[in-house]
Order: C-alpha cells, then sequence, then structure tokens
C-alpha cells in the first residue's frame, strides 16, 4: 500500500503516529520507534504494510520504504511542497473514505515538481480541487454585492470572485482568470499574478 505523510506525531519514547493519505483513505497508524526511521518524514509518499486492523489499538506500520522524487533535495521546492501537502490534512479530517482524487491530485503533482513552477502547480492543483467538490464560482457576478463583474476581479479565499472596490484587494483582468479557471492552467498568467493566486491557496483549502 502507499500513502503521503500528512501528519507526525510523537508517542511514547520514540514511538510516532502517522497519519496517511492513501488511494482511498485518510487513515492513522502507529509506529514503533518511528522518531529512529528517516522514511517517517511529513510529506513522503511511502509503500507500507499493515499489522493489528483488527486490534483495539491503532493498526501498526511495518515494512516501510521511501518512494522519493528528484527535488527532495532541493530546499525551495521542498519547503514549499510542506506548505501545500499541510493544506490536505485539515481538510481532509472528519472523512475517513475518499475517493482517489487527492491521492491522484498529490502524486501528479509530485511528479511533475521539477519539471514546472511549484507555485503554479499549487494554483492550478487548487483550482482542480474546487472544481472536483463544486465549489469553483463562475467569473459573473461579485459574491459580496452580486452585481456583474466586468473588466477587473479580485478574488477571496477558495478563488471567490468579487469586485476589488467591495473586497479592497489586487485587481487581476477579469479575461485572465475566465481562462484560468477554463484552462486550469497558470501558463498565460505573470509571477505577480500567480504569486496573488498562490497566498490565496496558502490561507487554506
Amino acid at each position: 500500500m502507499k500513502g503521503f505523510i500528512l501528519a507526525l506525531r510523537k508517542a511514547r519514547n520514540e514511538d510516532s503516529v502517522v497519519t496517511l493519505l492513501t488511494r482511498n483513505e485518510r487513515r492513522v497508524y502507529y509506529r514503533f520507534f518511528g522518531a529512529r526511521h528517516s522514511i517517517l518524514q511529513f510529506g513522503h509518499l511511502i509503500d507500507f504494510e499493515v499489522e493489528g486492523e483488527d486490534s483495539s489499538f491503532l493498526p501498526r506500520l511495518r515494512g516501510l520504504s521511501h518512494i522519493g522524487f528528484p527535488w527532495l533535495f532541493e530546499p525551495n521546492r521542498l519547503l514549499l511542497w510542506h506548505n501545500f501537502v499541510a493544506l490536505f490534512e485539515p481538510h481532509l479530517k472528519e472523512a475517513s473514505t475518499i475517493d482517489s482524487f487527492y491521492y491522484t491530485l498529490l502524486l501528479e503533482a509530485a511528479q511533475k515538481w521539477d519539471k514546472q513552477n511549484p507555485k503554479r502547480l499549487i494554483c492550478e492543483s487548487y483550482l482542480k480541487l474546487l472544481s472536483h467538490e463544486g465549489r469553483l464560482h463562475q467569473v459573473d457576478s461579485c459574491y459580496i454585492c452580486e452585481t456583474p463583474i466586468y473588466k477587473e476581479v479580485a478574488l477571496m479565499q477558495a478563488f471567490i470572485p468579487a469586485h476589488p472596490a467591495c473586497l479592497y484587494a489586487t485587481t487581476l483582468p477579469t479575461t485572465k482568470i475566465v481562462a484560468f479557471f477554463e484552462t486550469q492552467s497558470t501558463a498565460h498568467l505573470e509571477d505577480h499574478e500567480v504569486e496573488y493566486l498562490f497566498t490565496l491557496v496558502m490561507r487554506g483549502f
């Protein structure tokens, strides 16, 4: 079984409690002497086996191996990866059974992380998540005053559109945001525009 490590916390002695996102679940596991294992690092993709599923205690991880990516030794890319992965734990906290979308989203991003700008990947991935969850708003009217949006738009958390005057926020060309929503690509956006979108994503899913 494979999964991304969404959270780690110390238990007694050198044991660890590990939250993993697998293809269809968000599960919490116990690992004896987990603090001694370099494989157990936040954000890592691991292959593992489970024992004690029928126990009253947490199921236990065993047979761990790390599935690496070439960018893991690039500090800036790794920091952005950690920032991105950290958003998934609170978002999926109440769920136990999860469809494969979230695991696939992380896996596809990880596979592109050294080939593309990570901030652009984060913005594109988040847009896919909003669309998958049915939370992506059309850029036609302001969420605050409910009147039409024309040449310029501002975005709230979750990329909710509003008039710049209503939101007192950074102004973006409406045509660019419409294209971003339709294509799920940041290719036509300037770096400063991507930076603004990135700050919105970092507020939380």
